[in-house]
């Protein structure tokens, strides 16, 4: 016998639930094994940045090949493109995770794009 249309999509909304729950779990994982090794590093005195994808904060994120279609990036043309195999992910703008000092320009430019998100949320 089959479900009924309400059952299938309370059934859907309750996997698609589980999947975000699942996903936002992963991306919290990350983000901590990202600051722990950053720290650790830190402590044996080796500064850094690390790429991380803007999506799940994983650190396997990686340049994307020519032959995946970022002949541009390669060329110099436009900035590369970066994609993680972990969620998919790709674009050609990057987070950086770091344990180095930021300086004042760098502390500037952050506060403004905050500003900017914080006016576009709005």
């Amino acid at each position: 016998m089959s479900q009924s249309p309400e059952k299938k999509k309370k059934k859907k909304r309750q996997q698609i639930s589980f999947l975000k729950q699942v996903q936002e779990e992963t991306t919290v994982q990350n983000a901590i094994e990202v600051t722990q090794a950053l720290e650790e590093l830190a402590t044996q005195g080796i500064k850094l940045e690390v790429q991380v994808c803007p999506q799940c904060k994983s650190a396997k994120v990686k340049r994307a090949k020519t032959s995946g279609g970022d002949m541009w990036g390669h060329m110099g043309m436009l900035p590369p493109s970066y994609e993680c195999p972990e969620c998919g992910w790709q674009e050609r703008v990057v987070l950086k995770a770091t344990n180095k000092r930021l300086t004042v320009r760098e502390v500037e430019l952050i506060r403004e794009a905050m500003e900017i998100e914080n006016k576009e949320t709005k």
